[in-house]
């Protein structure tokens, strides 16, 4: 059985239906999900796009790099300067390409 059993008619103008469905997609939530949500007293957000998501692995990989630097030299009393100096240049180049992408900061 159904949990809503009332309809209820809405009106819109082009526009505003360009956004609703718009903004419902980008949330990747029905229409009425969206609306319901406002309801409820949420404001629903984007769903993080597929670079943010390949960027959240590159920052992974390059923390478990600097995680193995940290152990290597805590075992070994010896840090690797060119690895340690290679996986300092990506994290540089990260934050560089996240904030051109995302942050708009030139």
């Amino acid at each position: 059985m159904r949990k809503r059993d009332i309809g209820w008619m809405l009106w819109l103008n082009d526009d505003e239906l360009k956004r609703l469905k718009s903004n419902a997609t980008k949330a990747g939530l029905s229409q009425s999900s969206y609306i319901r949500s406002f309801i409820n007293g949420y404001k629903p957000k984007e769903q993080p796009t597929r670079e943010i998501f390949e960027m959240l692995n590159q920052l992974r990989g390059i923390a478990t790099n600097l995680n193995q630097i940290a152990r290597k030299a805590n075992t070994l009393d010896f840090i690797d300067v060119p690895y340690y100096e290679k996986t300092t240049k990506k994290v540089k180049d990260f934050i560089e390409k996240f904030e051109k992408e995302f942050m708009d900061i030139s």
